[in-house]
């Protein structure tokens, strides 16, 4: 038995259902912030400072933005596979690699918003550390998010530690973009955006569309990237910006305990429907654009998006206890399902945010105009309004032909629990066996 336990030191975790400590969940949530501190800096800024501060071509920027995301995507189930594939250390399988590309992933990001004294080839240099850091995050977050299924069998227990680590995430992106923007906010303080006659001369360092967590549904991601210029150049609202950006994640950072207990109580299904909420109050903010709906709308947004972060994260365990029961002989496939859902969802959100970006671009959209067209604020309100609402809708209604019910879930749970006491006492039949003939 000692060296069956040698050899698996992660089993305890697995095998055994204990309810974790407060301690734990917290330890296990503070984990993902670092990352999405750096993450959410770069999505939020990451463009801006390519254009205004690094001084490359706007074709050049949308390049290192795209191929950056792409190889990111690549690199999950790409990683889901390795780490699959990789040997038990006496750390576990998924320590080593946090462990391995923390280093790194702290180099790359430092070179990423490091300006070169050079110019011609800038370019370059920012797509070959964007592609590094997000190949490297995705080598982190993929173990990091698979050891969830490894924290404990009770069902319970893991939803509670999804529910802390997505506040803690929240917490971090809300640091990263404030941080971020404070630095961004000083570099571009004589930064005015160009008017035709001149009409207004309020900074527009913000006047250009931000790159959101790919980890959030599209719909969302939409909605999110369009925001800003939308209460720019459609809502008159460029002043109130950051002020509501800071509700949509205070709102999402509060309410992820009220979804992670409403989940529990009422099932994951019921729990989607909260991710329509912010339905109605998107499209009064595009017909009715003001201030105080304004604030209601960033408010609604916050309670959508947390249930719609905690909702998936919550799904993938069941999926995953649902594939052991159907498969008791295969092991270690944990972090290829990980690396499918944000490969998935990275590919969505490139294909959508390239979209977004082409209708601007095909309805006339001018980088720095202080106004727009007609025909861009048109866009920009069916990309605020009607095409997040169309998604949401969409995938509600597939959600629908989900399989896994609460009480199948149950079912699940007991089942496995069988599955692992066999495992156990054949363990022991072998280990005496092994002792009684020595």
């Amino acid at each position: 038995m000692a060296g069956a336990a040698k050899d698996t030191p992660e089993r305890p975790a697995e095998d055994e259902e204990y309810r974790l400590s407060i301690c734990g969940k917290l330890c296990y949530a503070i984990g993902g912030a670092p990352n999405q501190v750096a993450g959410s800096a770069a999505a939020f800024f990451l463009q801006i400072y390519l254009l205004d501060i690094a001084h490359i071509t706007p074709f050049h920027a949308s390049l290192v933005l795209f191929i950056g995301k792409a190889s990111g995507a690549v690199t999950d189930p790409v990683a889901g596979f390795f780490i699959s594939k990789s040997r038990w250390t006496k750390v576990g399988r998924l320590m080593p690699w946090m462990l391995a590309c923390t280093p790194f992933t702290v180099v790359s990001y430092f070179f990423m918003w490091y300006l070169p004294p050079f110019v011609s080839g800038r370019a370059a240099w920012y797509l070959t550390f964007y592609c590094l850091f997000q190949a490297l995050t995705t080598l982190f977050q993929v173990p990091y998010s698979a050891l969830t299924m490894f924290l404990s069998t009770d069902q319970k227990e893991r939803d509670s530690a999804t529910a802390y680590r997505m506040t803690m995430e929240v917490l971090g992106t809300l640091i990263g973009a404030a941080l971020q923007g404070q630095i961004v906010a000083s570099a571009h303080f004589s930064h005015h955006c160009t008017v035709n006659p001149p009409v207004n001369t309020t900074d527009t360092w913000h006047d250009t569309p931000s790159f959101p967590d790919p980890s959030d549904p599209l719909s969302h991601q939409l909605e999110q990237s369009n925001f800003v210029l939308f209460c720019t150049h459609a809502a008159d609202l460029r002043n109130h910006f950051q002020y509501l950006v800071v509700t949509i994640l205070v709102s999402a950072a509060v309410s992820i305990p009220f979804w992670q207990k409403f989940l529990q109580r009422f099932g994951k299904k019921c729990a989607a429907c909260g991710i329509s909420w912010m339905i109605p109050f998107a499209v009064m903010l595009v017909t009715i654009p003001n201030l105080i709906l304004a604030y209601l709308v960033a408010f609604v947004s916050g309670l959508s998006i947390a249930a719609s972060l905690l909702l998936p994260w919550s799904m993938l365990p069941d999926v995953v206890d649902n594939f052991r029961l159907q498969n008791p002989h295969g092991k270690g496939h944990e972090t290829i399902f990980y690396s499918s859902y944000v490969f998935f969802t990275k590919m969505s959100a490139g294909i959508g945010l390239g979209i977004s970006a082409a209708g601007l671009e095909f309805t006339g959209y001018k980088p720095g105009m202080c106004r727009q067209s007609n025909d861009v604020i048109l866009t920009l309100k069916i990309l605020i309004g009607v095409v997040p609402a169309i998604l949401i809708l969409v995938g509600l209604f597939i959600l629908l032909f989900y399989p896994i019910t609460e009480e199948s879930r149950k079912e699940t749970k007991l089942a496995l629990e069988v599955l692992r006491r066999s495992h156990q006492s054949t363990e022991n039949l072998d280990d005496h066996k092994e002792d009684t003939s020595v």
